[in-house]
Parts: C-alpha cells; structure tokens; sequence
C-alpha cells in the first residue's frame, strides 16, 4: 500500500497558519506529501521546504483571484496538488494548513487504509472533527460546526475538490466512505483577538502621514470580539497532538469564556436541546455517503 498526502498552502508566515503541524502530524503514514505552494508575500516555500525534504514535493502555483467568490480558489489549489500525485499511490491524505491528526489515531487510520485497500466501493475515509475555537480550550458544540469531513481519498483523478474544498465528488456524485474510527483537530478559529504587525503595516498604506500608534490604534480598534460570535462552547477535555504542544505554549491571551451562554435563534436552540437529550443530529446535512 503506498499513501500520498497532499495540502495547499499560501502565506502561511503571515497568517501564522500550523502548516508545519498539519504535515507533521500524518508524514509517518505517508509515503510522500505534496504540496501546492501559491504565490505567497512571505517565506512560506522555505517553510515547506525544510519540513522533511526527502520527503516532500512542492507544487508551485498562483492563484486565480477570479475564484475568490464562494470559496472555489481552495478547490482549485487542492485539485493541482492532488494532480500532482504519481498514479503508483494508492490513497490520498488531505489535510489542510489549520488541521491536524492526534498521533493517537495514526496506527488506526493506517489499518483503515488497508483493510480497504482492494474493496473498490470505497472512495475514501471519514473523520471526525473537534473544532477549536478562541484558544485551545473550547470547541465547537453546535450544528454550526460540521462534525464528519473526507479527508483520505483513493487516488483516482475522477474525484475532485467540492465547493470551498471543505470536501470531495466522483464525477459529481458524493463519495462513498467508511469511518477512520480518528478525529482531526481543526484550529482555524483559535487567533490572537488583535490584529498582528502585517493589518497594521496594511492600514497603515491606506493612510497618508498616519504614525505607528495611530495604525496600531486603528487596528485594533475592529478586534475580534470571541465573546459575541459564537453559538455554543464546550471545554476541551482531551489532549492536544504533540506537534502542537510548542505552538500551545506561545499562546499569550486568555479568554473568559461563560460556557453555558448559548446564541442562537429559537429554532436552532431546539435542534441543539434535541441533539443534547437523544444524541441524533435532525437535518444534518452530509457531504459523503457512508458504507454500511
């Protein structure tokens, strides 16, 4: 069995993106990793390139800003990285530059791998997803956050990057998938509240004659407010990968967090008690069909 993984990435420097964790965390059950490297204003090709570069290709790409609405330039990026992939590998591992796989789960989605390596029905596998949200502490407890994703994928070029590349199709039709039995860690939604140096120089350009205390107070006064935009939290009671553990130990903001605050409308706040008292999700909208 030979697995591929794949990424797209741009500006990972600037937008302080865990790309190095994301690749990291499943290159021990890759054979070889590839990665789509767009034109980006920082060092990010030397960051991938210093990962493990016995091991990793890099695609260099630019992107068609006139995908930008919707979200297909992601699709895009990630269709030329798996394009990228010799027809020798078998699976695909996707993963994207703010997720990662707990080591916990490795010897598992291997195994997955394999058992489902000659059954032909099988397009891909399913995991699940812990959403972090604010700091490391609390994920997502709510239909807002999407709980199952593909992530591996059989490596057959008929199968395309859907939509924002939140998931796949097979000649427009979903993939049939069997669990990973594994989680991956998304950490999108975990940012320091303020803007960083690069808004600042930003707000700065649209600016005449503006100084640095002016731009850093005009930066931060649109802050990112944790507190007012979500729906439901819950404490995060597990452990982080430990790829991740240094990235943890550089945070340097805190957040007070009412867990029992709930925002939503009265429709949503009556799905979330069901899915509560009975453990079924009503409407849930699924991006796959599972093998059963």
């Amino acid at each position: 069995m030979k697995v591929c993984g794949f990424t797209f990435i741009r500006n990972a420097e600037k937008f302080d993106f865990p790309i190095v964790e994301a690749i990291t965390s499943v290159l021990p059950i890759c054979d070889h990793f590839v990665v789509a490297v767009g034109n980006s204003d920082d060092h990010t090709r030397k960051i991938i390139e210093e990962i493990a570069p016995d091991k990793i290709t890099i695609v260099d790409t630019v992107w068609n800003e006139q995908l930008q609405k919707g979200g297909f330039i992601y699709a895009d990026e990630t269709n030329k990285a798996f394009d990228a992939i010799p027809s020798f590998y078998d699976w695909c591992f996707y993963i994207q530059g703010d997720e990662v796989l707990h080591e916990k789960y490795l010897s598992g989605v291997k195994k997955a791998m394999e058992a489902n390596l000659k059954n032909e029905a099988v397009d891909g596998c399913l995991f699940g997803y812990q959403h972090f949200y604010g700091t490391y502490d609390y994920v997502g407890d709510c239909r807002h956050w999407y709980r199952n994703e593909i992530r591996i994928i059989r490596n057959n070029k008929a199968i395309r990057s859907y939509k924002d590349a939140q998931g796949f199709r097979k000649n427009g039709q979903k993939l049939t998938v069997v669990p990973a039995e594994a989680e991956i860690y998304h950490y999108g939604w975990v940012r320091h509240p303020q803007f960083m140096q690069e808004k600042i120089n930003a707000v700065k350009a649209f600016y005449d004659d503006i100084s640095e205390d002016e731009a850093q107070e005009k930066a931060t006064a649109d802050e990112f407010n944790y507190h007012a935009e979500y729906d439901a939290l819950a404490k995060f009671e597990g452990t982080h990968p430990l790829v991740m553990h240094k990235r943890i130990q550089r945070l340097n903001w805190q957040l007070d967090i009412d867990i029992t605050k709930i925002n939503m409308k009265l429709k949503y706040r009556l799905l979330y008690r069901f899915e509560k008292l009975f453990g079924v999700r009503l409407f849930e909208y699924r991006n796959y069909k599972l093998l059963r």
